[in-house]
């Protein structure tokens, strides 16, 4: 993987892709409560913090732009996509849990 932490911006550009991506998620589909909203933001904001980069190296690389593409971009990119996915891959297998988790035996 490479080093996008020593350009600078990399911090602003993590903390500006998770709030995007955490904000779309609630555009997209919009909660019945406010704990509901914040759980959601909170959830797409800690998962773009924390994966924003290798989803960014992921993204480039499927994407075939490796090189054209600065860290920050790289890294604004992967944070959102994390963050806009995380509430999405959450809500799935909770939707798979609560359907085979009541079963009866």
């Amino acid at each position: 993987m490479t080093d996008l932490g020593s350009e600078p911006g990399v911090g602003i550009a993590t903390i500006l892709g998770s709030t995007a991506g955490a904000g779309i998620s609630l555009i997209y589909l919009l909660p019945r409560t406010c704990r509901e909203a914040a759980s959601r933001f909170l959830t797409g904001m800690s998962f773009g913090l924390i994966f924003g980069e290798p989803m960014g190296v992921w993204l480039t690389t499927k994407l075939g732009i490796e090189g054209e593409l600065s860290g920050s971009k790289v890294i604004l990119a992967g944070s959102a996509a994390a963050s806009l996915c995380a509430w999405w891959v959450l809500g799935a297998l909770a939707g798979v849990a609560g359907r085979y988790g009541k079963r009866q035996r």
